[in-house]
């Protein structure tokens, strides 16, 4: 049972600590390139990670959901045109996949660099793309979003796992 998607949710208003992966005690980050090809390497990197957690049955589901938040991510919150950086060069905005564990939670979250909120599509029954947001409401407990304070620019969108009782440690 999820959020409503088109809300800007506070991590704090859902009783999820901050989410800053250095305060989790099971925490991973994964930076992801700007290609669709990052989608894949976010699912390995779910995979090896929630192995290591002994999570391993939980992969499907949320793999599903990491799959869908990176691909919004590289489709809809990447700048068509490079960004140039400090030096002048250009480079790449970045997309990171974040995983975190709690005793009874687990977190996937995806920074960034849009500043727009996501938005749930209307898909008909013959459209390839759309549903998403739909599906990240439908495998996760619970989503949401928020911007990023201070010097950094964009947007986390989260989705929460509840652990089963038998895999709280």
């Amino acid at each position: 049972m999820g959020t409503e998607g088109s809300t800007v949710l506070s991590p704090l208003w859902r009783g999820l600590p901050p989410i800053a992966p250095s305060a989790v005690p099971h925490s991973a980050s994964c930076a992801l390139p700007p290609r669709f090809e990052a989608v894949r390497t976010a699912r390995s990197f779910t995979r090896t990670t929630l192995q290591g957690w002994g999570l391993a049955g939980l992969f499907d589901d949320v793999a599903l959901v990491v799959s869908e938040l990176v691909t919004n991510s590289l489709r809809y919150a990447l700048p068509t045109e490079p960004i140039s950086g400090i030096s002048g060069g250009e480079f790449d905005p970045p997309v990171r996949l974040h995983l975190m564990r709690w005793t009874s939670r687990l977190v996937c979250a995806v920074r960034d660099p849009s500043e727009e909120s996501p938005t749930a599509g209307e898909a008909d029954a013959s459209a390839e793309c759309g549903r998403g947001l739909f599906l990240v409401e439908s495998f996760s407990d619970t989503w949401g979003w928020h911007p990023l304070a201070g010097a950094l620019h964009g947007k986390v969108v989260w989705a929460l796992f509840r652990l089963p009782h038998e895999q709280h440690a």
